[in-house]
């Protein structure tokens, strides 16, 4: 940040106008090759023939075992290769006909949708092929025979297990009698609970079966029951089948965690014809090993002689980390961390900390790096303070009764908000799973950490700022850096939308000890740590990941490979302050700490700010090493999509607190938070756009005109929070994962108010026509088809200062989401809050920015002294 007069940030309000959306036409925008209609349709209608014949065995079995409920068969519709299946139009929702998932199969290159079909619904589809056959039309002469859809659709058939599985980029295990931990995906159809009692009903029969042939069996008299003839295979050398307690809530589904064996889920599949996918339960990653560290017991005296911890208070904000644990007996904690401060989730765990590493997270979040500071004499105010909720016990094992992640994290949070319901937190988790498959696919626990942070269970009226670690890249690949970062992606759940996902980067470079002649740095200084995951392999329409990175230490090779090394970590506390005090720490974990420390020291500069605000204005902040640059930017001109694939590795660069919380003459930052009602439903339509808005900033105009030619930046970020609505049926806007999407454009040089509205209203029906954006405006960095993915969307602006002169107003419009999509589930009048941050930089320029815009503001302005 440039030397000068520090001062608050602008936080703007009454300078913003809510306008009405005008409407516009839409198209379809599918290409399918035409097919020769009357054998493609006798085709397709001898499958469905085929089709009808299970589907009357499956409903005798599963009248046979009590189902009540959900009588029907699960279908599955394969398209041909290279071909686009409009999934979404074959769910007929009012006959109960119910999309459950889709998949796409890169090596065979077709589409596989998996569809619900009640009993004595297959008609419809029969009916569906006649119009095709005929080439109906309604009475107004409009096409009504389903070509786009029946013409895409290679094969029906009954669906298989592997119709079900959702894993991307997983196959099922191959052992088909190994037991493991499955995600079960239940749809909530009228009624949730009845759904989930349905399950569990069935499923505990199945159980029970389960057992009852293992007591037959040691008596020398099995008997056989009805299920084994569709296949089930239940006998003594099976393990028992069961459901772990908790569960997890989201808007369309509820997944259940469940001990089988392929085999056993395949023989039960068509009576558990409630389930619409199915996943591999991830297992949380171990953690690093505490390294010794020479105790300096004298510098932690010295350093607590010189520290001001804030008091506890209502407005004091707290990082409250999830992890094993914190042992507050460490004298540099314990002043930061009161005893009943420290939760768990399971009593049986004790909120102690065994393991090592959430008290190595305490120490790096009440104080950052101990190095620097006990490398310091000066004063040192820590005015946030900590909380401790056990997730995890030693070995990183989630304690003796398996449940969901998810559900754990739920409850983590839930454990201490119960103990002091209204306290400013930022909650820290570094727990992650060691699979990346996901790539960048919701799972069960990113969309619990998304509706945490949403608050979607109560509208959100209480939104978080949950800050969680990317993960780290493997072990033995550390020596293939910096390939490495790019082929580890991020893990679970650090792909969730809403979180600030923190990568790691280093400035150690500098290897110390003694007999370490032969080793030498793996990364650069200011280069991205060799420790650090990357989204560069996650499928484009993800978000952009990393957030930002922090530091996260070095690792050091030789000849033989790579490994941490104490001179190339971060010191932080023991967890045994009675054997030593000290100890290193490093990794996307301790890069996550530091990022929530960075996050309540923002909070306790501007208590009034959102969750969203404190996010943006984190990212905001954020910069790129000119290392990053060097290695990830081409040396001529970069393009929009290099800046892209730079974020998917090192986020928005290295945040700063300084520039955070403060402007300065030649770098001032505005802040606008505003609640956007994104959807309506006018009585006997469809949900459509409702509102967006313009802000007119205060902006100083004249100073920049007068700088003419002289270059400056303008940067804007958006932040809000999403409610996730998680299942796998494609990436149809029908089916998408986020309620509502929010967009920013810059009105341009030469356009008037009236037709930046009119492009803006454009945009608006592009956007939810589901055509790309486009932008004619090359000084963006990044552009709109690559910086409006997620939740966080952010871009910079490069040209001169005349140009800048006249880009005074920014609108905010909304994207199509489930919230618009899904009517049924009677979302779409709920309000949109957001965070808008947009700041000038002129550093090449002798004049004081923030004074003009200070005098535009006046009152409207809350100026800090």
């Amino acid at each position: 940040m440039a030397e000068g007069r520090r001062n608050r940030h602008f936080i703007l309000d009454g300078i913003t106008e809510t306008e009405p959306f005008s409407r516009g036409g839409r198209g379809s925008r599918l290409i399918v090759p035409r097919r020769d209609r009357l054998s493609h349709a006798a085709a397709l209608r001898e499958q469905l023939g085929e089709l009808r014949i299970v589907a009357d065995e499956v409903k005798a079995e599963q009248e046979e075992v009590g189902a009540e409920g959900g009588i029907g068969i699960q279908v599955e519709f394969r398209s041909f290769p290279d071909v686009e299946l409009a999934a979404e139009r074959l769910a007929r929702e009012r006959s109960g006909i119910e999309l459950l998932g889709v998949r796409q199969d890169d090596a065979t290159r077709r589409t596989y949708a998996t569809v619900f079909v009640p009993d004595g619904k297959l008609g419809h589809f029969e009916r569906l092929l006649q119009d095709y056959a005929a080439e109906r039309r309604d009475s107004a002469g409009r096409a009504r025979d389903n070509r786009l859809l029946i013409d895409a659709i290679e094969q029906i058939r009954s669906a298989t297990l592997r119709a079900l599985w959702a894993d991307e980029g997983e196959e099922l295990p191959d052992d088909e009698q190994a037991p493991f931990w499955w995600e079960v995906w239940l749809p909530v159809r009228e009624n949730r609970n009845a759904v989930v009692a349905d399950f569990r009903t069935r499923f505990g029969f199945l159980d029970s079966r389960s057992h009852r042939t293992r007591e037959l069996d040691e008596q020398g008299d099995v008997q056989r029951h009805p299920l084994e003839s569709i296949g089930s295979r239940w006998d003594a050398e099976a393990p028992s089948p069961h459901i772990a307690d908790g569960k997890l809530h989201f808007p369309e589904r509820t997944v259940l965690l469940v001990y089988a064996t392929v085999e056993q889920m395949q023989g039960s599949m068509l009576v558990l014809n409630n389930v619409a996918e199915l996943r591999r339960a991830k297992s949380t990653a171990e953690f690093f090993d505490s390294l010794m560290a020479s105790e300096q017991s004298e510098w932690v005296s010295d350093l607590l002689a010189r520290t001001t911890f804030a008091q506890p208070a209502a407005t004091v904000p707290h990082v409250c980390l999830l992890d094993t644990g914190a042992n507050r007996g460490h004298p540099l904690l314990a002043p930061a961390l009161n005893a009943a401060d420290l939760h768990t989730v399971d009593p049986n765990l004790g909120v102690e900390d065994a393991q090592g590493h959430g008290t190595e997270m305490a120490g790096l979040a009440a104080l950052g790096d101990l190095t620097e500071l006990l490398n310091s004499t000066e004063a040192v105010l820590v005015e946030h303070r900590l909380e401790s909720v056990k997730l995890l016990e030693a070995g990183g094992a989630t304690g003796s009764d398996p449940k969901h992640h998810g559900y754990l994290t739920q409850e983590a949070v839930a454990r201490a908000e119960l103990a002091v319901p209204h306290r400013r937190r930022v909650f820290g988790m570094a727990v992650t799973a060691p699979e990346n498959q996901d790539r960048g696919q919701p799972s069960a626990w990113s969309a619990a950490i998304d509706t945490l942070a949403a608050d979607a269970d109560s509208q959100g009226e209480n939104r978080r700022l949950l800050v969680v670690s990317a993960g780290n890249a493997r072990h033995s690949s550390l020596a293939g850096y910096p390939d490495s970062n790019d082929t580890d992606g991020i893990h679970d759940p650090a792909q969730a939308w809403n979180a600030l996902v923190i990568g790691a980067y280093t400035q150690l470079a500098n290897i110390t000890e003694e007999d370490a002649d032969d080793y030498s740095p793996v990364a650069d200084e200011g280069g991205l740590s060799p420790f650090s995951t990357t989204s560069v392999t996650w499928q484009p329409q993800w978000p952009m990941k990393p957030d930002v990175v922090m530091e996260g230490g070095n690792a050091a090779k030789n000849d033989l490979g790579a490994g941490a090394m104490p001179s190339l970590s971060l010191l932080t506390t023991y967890h045994r302050p009675e054997d030593r005090l000290l100890t290193h720490s490093n990794a996307t974990s301790a890069a996550m700490a530091l990022a929530s420390r960075l996050a309540a020291q923002v909070t306790a500069e501007y208590p009034e700010l959102w969750p969203e605000t404190i996010r943006a204005l984190i990212v905001h902040s954020a910069e790129w090493t000119e290392t990053m640059k060097c290695a990830y930017l081409p040396s001529g001109r970069a393009t929009k999509d290099d800046y892209a694939r730079l974020i998917r590795r090192c986020g928005f660069g290295v945040p700063d607190l300084d520039r955070a919380v403060y402007s300065v003459a030649d770098s001032l930052t505005m802040v606008v938070q505003q609640t956007l009602t994104p959807f309506k439903r006018d009585i006997g339509k469809a949900p459509s756009l409702r509102d967006m808005h313009l802000h007119q900033l205060p902006w100083p105009t004249e100073t920049l005109e007068s700088l003419g030619e002289l270059p400056v930046e303008m940067r804007v970020t958006l932040s809000y929070f999403i409610e996730p609505n998680p299942s796998r049926r494609g990436r149809s806007r029908r089916y998408a994962y986020e309620s509502h999407g929010l967009r920013f454009d810059v009105r341009r040089p030469t356009e008037a108010v009236d037709q930046f509205r009119k492009r803006i209203n454009a945009a608006a029906r592009a956007e939810d026509d589901g055509r790309r954006p486009t932008s004619n405006d090359p000084h963006w960095l990044i552009g709109p088809q690559n910086r409006h993915k997620g939740s966080l969307h952010g871009d910079i602006w490069r040209g001169t200062a005349a140009d800048l002169a006249s880009r005074d107003r920014i609108a905010i419009y909304p994207a199509s989401g489930w919230w618009k999509t899904r009517p049924a589930l009677e979302r779409y009048d709920l309000p949109a809050p957001y965070a808008l941050v947009v700041s000038i930089k002129a550093p090449e320029a002798d004049v004081d920015l923030y004074a003009e815009v200070a005098s535009l503001v006046n009152a409207q302005v809350e100026v800090g002294e």
